[in-house]
């Protein structure tokens, strides 16, 4: 033998920490509800009402994790980071929930001057008081509103 060690073999197997088990069923219903807003078929609606299902479904799945650890304090810290690991929850977005006039934000777009007109934030974001116009819908992700002052 010249010394060489053996290549590690992948494999697909996760170890899941302690607690898995109770948030499992709502995780796995939100993807099953998310495989279908993306199998879901668009006939008759604007190109970005298609994608507002599964911006809502991708919300809802990272405020259920933000919520257990953050506000409720019934999961570890170690299941919440495999959580964020694994993609159950979008790690920007709840990065952006812990700040000061970003605790409803629905969605990172919203936020992101290059992709508004005049280069300003949503029209969601924007308190209801101050809106001219008192409904509205966010183009990107279905949003009527999410300004922490509403």
């Amino acid at each position: 033998m010249t010394g060489r060690t053996m290549p590690k073999v992948k494999t697909n197997r996760v170890k899941y920490p302690e607690g898995w088990e109770l948030i499992e069923p709502t995780l796995r219903e939100l993807q099953a509800k998310m495989r279908e807003a993306e199998n879901d078929p668009h006939d008759g609606k604007r190109k970005c009402e298609t994608l507002w299902p599964i911006f809502k479904i991708a919300h809802q799945k990272s405020r259920y994790i933000f919520d257990l650890y953050h506000r409720r304090k019934e999961i570890s810290k170690e299941l919440y980071e495999f959580c964020l690991d694994q993609g159950y929850a979008d790690r920007n977005l709840i990065a952006k929930w812990k700040k000061p006039g970003y605790e409803r934000l629905c969605c990172l777009r919203c936020m992101q001057p290059r992709d508004h007109n005049f280069a300003t934030t949503c029209v969601c974001r924007v308190p209801k008081h101050l809106r001219e116009e008192k409904v509205i819908e966010c183009v990107h992700c279905g949003c009527k509103g999410c300004a922490s002052g509403d």
